[in-house]
């Protein structure tokens, strides 16, 4: 029987791990993050994520509701129900959609073990520079719809387990196999060793998408919307391009990535 445990102080030490955390998600959580929304707790409980879940917090008025999935929960795992108006003065704003969960980040994976591990045909999604919380939840999104291996992330990019990234991912930055790689040139160059051919995504790329032919291994890494891949990166990939009408060569990185990763999911060998 789940214990739903009252907490009516915002200062209550017990949700300590929830206060202002808007100001502590720019910062991190040394090795915590927190997930919000029925989704995403639904995820954690799956039994799909290497994370796991340290507590929940949830609007009284969502207890009832949510009672069939919390009975799901590990007994260690505390569940704390406050007042709207608790709930809203703890995190620092008004959290409307009433449940947060406190999670504990998965020991990190090493890039060359990860690429061993892989199977003989595997899709990578490196990710490179990408800084905008919203376009990085819509990159899991799209490497979880199309059965991406595994995504490296370089050091200039934000955090997966930011909550807006968690949120927008639709709970697919808990599940899909994540590498935190360093700097770009380790991360193709440990690519190609391990057998990947890598492609990079460029309006001047010089192999329109639809006439590629993946092989078994393939990379494809994406860069921040506007500046692109750097150049260095581009010179050391096959160039792609996606056509687009005349005097427009712009897409969001979340739908180029959605595009690319569709057509490298299709099996030519039918």
């Amino acid at each position: 029987m789940t214990q739903i445990i009252p907490i009516s102080d915002p200062a209550d030490p017990r949700v300590e791990g929830y206060r202002e955390i808007r100001e502590r998600d720019l910062v991190g959580r040394a090795g915590h993050f927190v997930a919000e929304g029925e989704v995403v707790l639904k995820t954690l409980l799956s039994g799909r994520s290497p994370h796991r879940l340290a507590s929940l917090l949830i609007a009284e008025k969502r207890i009832a509701g949510l009672m069939p999935l919390l009975a799901q929960l590990p007994e260690a795992v505390p569940v704390y129900a406050a007042a709207q108006a608790v709930m809203d003065a703890t995190v620092g704003f008004a959290i409307h959609r009433g449940i947060l969960g406190l999670g504990v980040q998965a020991e990190p994976l090493a890039l060359d073990a990860a690429l061993a591990a892989l199977p003989e045909r595997a899709t990578v999604a490196v990710l490179s520079a990408i800084a905008n919380h919203d376009n990085l939840g819509g990159l899991y999104r799209n490497a979880a719809a199309f059965g991406v291996d595994l995504v490296v992330l370089d050091s200039d990019c934000c955090d997966p387990l930011y909550r807006k990234a968690i949120r927008v991912s639709v709970g697919a930055a808990l599940t899909v196999p994540t590498v935190k790689g360093g700097a770009a040139a380790g991360i193709l160059a440990a690519l190609a060793a391990h057998g990947f051919e890598i492609l990079g995504l460029s309006p001047r790329g010089e192999t329109v998408l639809a006439d590629y032919l993946r092989p078994a291994r393939v990379a494809a890494a994406f860069g921040a919307e506007g500046p692109g891949l750097p150049e260095a990166v581009l010179a050391r990939t096959r160039t792609v391009r996606i056509p687009m009408a005349a005097g427009f060569d712009s897409l969001n990185v979340a739908t180029t990535a959605g595009i690319v990763l569709h057509h490298l999911s299709r099996d030519p060998r039918g």
